[in-house]
């Protein structure tokens, strides 16, 4: 029979302070996806009182992040110390309830994704309702060239990783609109960071729209980004500022989430700032 937290812990026995700590972190270590309070005195046999107030310190000293829906995950200072978490775990888990928020305010497609090997992959989506709708599956991978999540997350790398990511990069012509020259894309990262969001009209695909915002973590710096996905025949030029809006505080929302910044980031916060084609993409 596998060794579990709680066959570890006698119900009866006292525990000290440390001890109920480390039961407490196993626990949750143990659930990638989070555990709630409940789940944890379960898991402990620690009351619910005392679990709650450690879990409380935990959570302000950065150990531990509490989603929105109430689950506890090993937060970014405990991450430092470790090599085994599930960064990607926890990013999904802060994100799910407010992609879920996003999707149900903007009714498109919302997609999360990382950079992974120079390229945009996608970690979640939650498809529109529409009949008529964007979407990719998880796993997909696409060029960082083109979507407004490639270049909401290059926008906010650090210059070195920027540099790398960009060695031997090839840009191919998916539509007319696509950029297909470093000296464009990087125009365009700079207009990214000014605005604080991206925009892929109709790069990858033509009639396909999507505004993506950066999830930042430590210095600023870029971890994941989201998008909002639908047709230009809903996502006119005219809702791009409130779907921006949405996408950024959505950004800002999950990186709060998973303990890493309160700051959004945008500069134009009114995300009023939308290029024309003609007059240069962003």
């Amino acid at each position: 029979m596998p060794r579990t937290t709680k066959s570890l812990i006698s119900v009866t026995a006292p525990l000290g302070v440390i001890s109920k700590v480390f039961s407490i972190l196993e626990a949750i270590h143990g659930a990638p996806y989070g555990s709630t309070l409940k789940q944890i005195c379960e898991a402990t046999a620690i009351n619910k009182s005392t679990a709650h107030r450690f879990l409380k310190h935990m959570e302000r000293e950065g150990y531990l992040v509490r989603t929105e829906s109430g689950s506890y995950l090993i937060g970014p200072r405990l991450s430092e110390m470790g090599t085994h978490t599930n960064n990607r775990a926890v990013l999904q888990a802060a994100a799910r309830p407010i992609l879920w928020e996003l999707w149900k305010s903007t009714q498109e497609t919302v997609n999360l994704a990382v950079l992974d090997g120079g390229t945009v992959l996608y970690v979640d989506v939650i498809e529109s309702s529409h009949e008529f709708r964007l979407a990719s599956r998880v796993g997909t991978r696409r060029p960082v060239h083109a979507t407004s999540l490639g270049k909401a997350i290059c926008a906010f790398l650090p210059e070195e990783l920027l540099k790398r990511t960009l060695e031997g990069l090839v840009l191919p012509s998916l539509t007319p609109n696509t950029v297909i020259n470093l000296v464009q894309f990087r125009r365009e990262l700079d207009r990214v960071r000014h605005n604080g969001y991206a925009l892929d009209d109709e790069e990858v695909t033509l009639g396909a729209r999507c505004v993506g915002a950066p999830i930042l973590g430590k210095n600023q710096e870029a971890v994941a980004a989201i998008s909002i996905s639908g047709p230009v025949t809903r996502m006119g030029r005219e809702q791009l500022p409130s779907l921006a809006a949405a996408a950024i505080e959505a950004s800002s929302r999950i990186s709060a989430a998973m303990g890493l910044t309160q700051t959004s980031a945008v500069k134009n916060t009114s995300a009023k700032e939308v290029p024309s084609v003609a007059s240069g993409r962003m």
